[in-house]
């Protein structure tokens, strides 16, 4: 039996091993990985995000339990975790506050590391959410770091994202700067037990009402990319169009308070995603979003292969002692030549 086979049959164990290798970026995993895309797009990704220790893996577990204990679904969860500075491997293992799904045959956890990725998300977090997928999991929940302003990269991958929030972390601040807000489709103040969550929740509420309801949007390599709530042209009417306005759920997740609330709103977004086409539109700009950046890494290293490594160092040298600039550089090793987009007559005289 080959390896995606066994996969698609449900083995756990050559489950681990292709995570392992898609994490590693390997050429067996990108085979295997591509024999098993046509089985993708079934399953619901939900991102989890939001400020270091508003609680979102307790979250995260009570979810999983709900899921499985109620909704009887396959749960996988990705837990991007900060990486080691000294192996460069996730710092938190295997996730050890997610005890209580131990054992389960319907739950598979799996911790990555960030590895100094923008927004906490690693490289591979797009390929394994896709090998969870054809692995037959019927929801895929991304944990990510929260790292603060690029959180916001959870929106290129997930269908419904979670924002978590929590009395007591400079609540309207954080809402403000994190610019995370426009991103959520569920917001959620989890530790809701603590004093202040009424003005958490009313600092929440008024950011919402300037925050636009009907897009997404987030920037990838410089260009802004739109992800509508609403399939239509951006300048079509809308107003026959059902728009989602993020509901905010207060939670205690310690306790499983708001749990079965929460779960419910995460139902109904997902309603509306199938409803209104916007499950069609994510798919693609995420896929997109993908695509764009693995042409990207293919093309720079075929530059790298093409460009001698002496010349390389020389020009680096040059770059480093400040005698000529990043920008001059790259139009040296481009032998002249500068994309019209980053602007630039051409040929360098």
């Amino acid at each position: 039996m080959t390896q995606s086979s066994s996969v698609l049959s449900g083995d756990r164990l050559a489950l681990a091993r292709l995570l392992t290798q898609v994490e590693n970026d390997s050429a067996e995993g990108r085979a295997v990985l591509a024999e098993l895309f046509p089985h993708t797009g079934k399953a619901h990704l939900i991102g989890v995000t939001g400020a270091p220790g508003t609680g979102k893996s307790s979250l995260v577990n009570q979810l999983a339990l709900h899921f499985r204990r109620q909704d009887d679904k396959r749960v996988a969860i990705v837990a991007v975790d900060p990486s080691s500075p000294f192996t460069g491997g996730a710092v938190l293992g295997d996730r050890v506050r997610m005890r209580d799904l131990a054992g389960d045959s319907g739950v598979f956890i799996r911790s990555m590391a960030s590895r100094g990725s923008l927004g906490g998300l690693a490289h591979a977090t797009a390929s394994m959410a896709q090998v969870f997928d054809a692995a037959g999991f019927d929801i895929v929940m991304i944990e990510t770091v929260g790292a603060g302003q690029g959180e916001v990269d959870i929106a290129k991958l997930a269908h419904t994202t979670l924002v978590v929030e929590a009395p007591g972390f400079g609540d309207d601040i954080q809402a403000i700067k994190a610019g995370i807000l426009e991103i959520a489709d569920i917001l959620v103040i989890n530790k809701a037990d603590r004093p202040g969550v009424e003005n958490t929740e009313k600092a929440l509420k008024s950011m919402l009402e300037l925050a636009h309801p009907s897009q997404h949007v987030f920037m990838h390599h410089g260009r802004v990319i739109e992800v509508h709530r609403d399939p239509s042209p951006p300048r079509a009417a809308q107003s026959d169009k059902p728009i989602w306005l993020p509901p905010i759920q207060r939670t205690v997740a310690t306790e499983g308070t708001g749990i079965a609330e929460l779960a419910g709103s995460i139902a109904k977004h997902l309603a509306h995603l199938r409803q209104s086409g916007d499950w069609a539109a994510r798919e693609r700009a995420g896929l997109e979003v993908e695509l764009d950046a693995l042409i990207q890494e293919e093309l720079v290293n075929r530059f790298r292969d093409e460009i001698p490594q002496k010349q390389y160092d020389e020009i680096l040298g040059k770059v480093i002692n400040r005698n000529l600039s990043p920008w001059e550089a790259v139009r040296v090793l481009m032998n002249g030549r500068v994309s019209p987009r980053r602007g630039g007559s051409g040929k360098t005289k």
